[in-house]
């Protein structure tokens, strides 16, 4: 299948908004975390993502990452990582080249996470990537979740507070969509070679 190389904003308004309804898991207490790791490692295919606690003032100092967000087809896991920390089976696990992890724009993601604790990702594969060698030139996962998927998806929960002690529902539900569209995008391109 051949896709367009671009989108108006006005063309995405009219598509249906997402509203993920699969299985959701916050993590954010390393009890919690033990009950789960092993399911990291019995898929291939995780979506992958990151969310930071923004910076509004030019002086204060980048932030490690506060949510690492992985979906599989069956569920997507929230990891409060400003609570429990890159545990080591999450290292082992981003540093596996037997998992793919899929996500956009990889690199700050990759370089952030490496701040809880110096490691050597493998297997992960960046959309934009694979956009581009389908001929897409919207990189940016609103658009290319319009362009790939026919969805809309909402952005406005992306410069909420990731560190807050309680994450709301719509934090819950927008990090849960990022990862798990950056699987969907995926299966989807590797389906259309």
């Amino acid at each position: 299948m051949k896709y367009n190389s671009t989108i108006s904003k006005e063309e995405i308004e009219k598509m249906p908004i997402f509203h993920y309804t699969g299985n959701i898991v916050v993590v954010d207490n390393v009890s919690d975390f033990n009950n789960i790791k092993n399911n990291l490692f019995e898929e291939k295919i995780w979506g992958f993502d990151t969310e930071t606690k923004p910076i509004f003032n030019a002086g204060d100092v980048a932030r490690k990452p506060a949510l690492l967000q992985l979906s599989s087809d069956k569920i997507t896991y929230l990891f409060r990582l400003n609570k429990i920390g890159l545990q080591v089976d999450l290292i082992n696990f981003l540093s596996s080249p037997n998992f793919l992890k899929i996500g956009l724009a990889l690199r700050d993601d990759l370089h952030n996470l490496r701040k809880y604790q110096n490691f050597e990702p493998a297997g992960f594969i960046d959309l934009q990537t694979i956009a581009k060698k389908n001929g897409i030139e919207e990189l940016g996962l609103k658009k290319l979740s319009a362009l790939i998927l026919s969805i809309r998806i909402s952005k406005r929960q992306q410069l909420s507070n990731w560190e807050a002690d309680i994450l709301s529902e719509k934090q819950i539900k927008y990090a849960a969509i990022d990862s798990w569209i950056t699987r969907e995008i995926y299966l989807k391109l590797q389906n259309n070679d």
